[in-house]
């Protein structure tokens, strides 16, 4: 009479321990199948990084109009992973100056392999070539060769260039002579970003062959520096110029201290400061921008309404003490 409870408790506790490892094998498999996925994933990853994932595109479009939409639709057509960063599409219309400006100051922050669609074009339709440029930075620039690359390449040299001719990579039989944005660069930039041979997109093209701007330098003497404003600074009306921090040092003024300024014909006096409530609402200042330049501002104003100027303007700032 004692066995059967026994028996009846061995039975018992064999199923329950059956269960129990039907279930703790059930969860091994699971575990392990979570690893295979997790372990594909990886190697999934790993393979797609081979090419960019991320396109900066940069136009003077502005966003009145669908061209900004379409032009990233033909990217995502072709690459429906890809990020699309707007780097800006208010460039100052048909100003390839502020366009190689931009370039400058954002690649910096982007890495090896990011493409660069980038769509000022003046001469949209004429004899100016559409090309595809490797930096030595690893970055990929897709864009009209018109002077864009001129302070890219100087900074971070160029490795190699390609003219655009390869049809297979544009959209359309026929091409509009006016809206390369969407028919060239759009697709070609979207073809690099996928990891297509970039090479593929054309001829090889001598880096020296590129059509560079021609940039006046700030010129500095034993009277002092005469510089050029370049742009205005976005909606603020602050004036850029082509006067870095270090030769601007070099005539002696400190932080604090008035400086005469020659600027369009006018004889001002500001302040070099490290930010803009450094002097009163409404009063101009000197300061040295977040590129490293010279800039000219008013605090909660626009320099540029303020006084008339608008660039490209010549500038005189004498040595300190003279």
């Amino acid at each position: 009479m004692r066995l059967k409870p026994r028996l009846g408790f061995m039975w018992v506790y064999g199923a329950t321990g059956s269960r129990a490892l039907s279930k703790q094998s059930r969860g091994s498999k699971f575990v392990l199948l979570a690893a295979m996925i997790f372990l594909l994933s990886v190697l999934t990853s790993a393979q797609s990084g081979k090419y960019p994932q991320t396109i900066v595109f940069m136009t003077d479009f502005g966003a009145v109009d669908d061209s900004v939409a379409i032009c990233r639709g033909v990217m995502y057509s072709i690459m429906p992973e890809v990020r699309i960063v707007d780097l800006t599409h208010q460039v100052t219309p048909f100003s390839i100056l502020d366009g190689a400006r931009f370039l400058y100051g954002a690649t910096p922050y982007y890495p090896a392999g990011t493409v660069f669609v980038v769509v000022i074009d003046p001469t949209v339709g004429s004899t100016r070539k559409a090309i595809v440029a490797k930096s030595k930075r690893g970055q990929y620039f897709v864009l009209p060769d018109n002077g864009l690359l001129t302070l890219v390449g100087q900074r971070d040299g160029i490795e190699g260039v390609r003219e655009i001719t390869n049809t297979d990579w544009m959209i359309g039989t026929k091409l509009s002579s006016t809206f390369h944005g969407r028919d060239i660069f759009s697709p070609v930039g979207a073809h690099v970003a996928r990891g297509d041979d970039w090479t593929k997109v054309g001829p090889e093209m001598p880096a020296a062959s590129l059509v560079r701007l021609e940039l006046k330098a700030a010129r500095l003497d034993d009277h002092g520096v005469t510089a050029e404003v370049i742009a205005t600074d976005g909606p603020f009306g602050n004036l850029v110029t082509n006067l870095d921090a270090e030769d601007f040092l070099k005539l002696g003024y400190q932080r604090g201290q008035e400086v005469p300024v020659k600027i369009g014909g006018k004889d001002l006096r500001m302040k070099f400061v490290r930010t803009f409530s450094d002097v009163a609402l409404g009063q101009p200042l000197l300061y040295i921008d977040s590129r490293g330049h010279l800039g000219l501002a008013v605090n909660q104003g626009s320099f540029a309404a303020a006084y008339g100027l608008k660039p490209p303007v010549e500038l005189f700032i004498p040595r300190a003490g003279k």
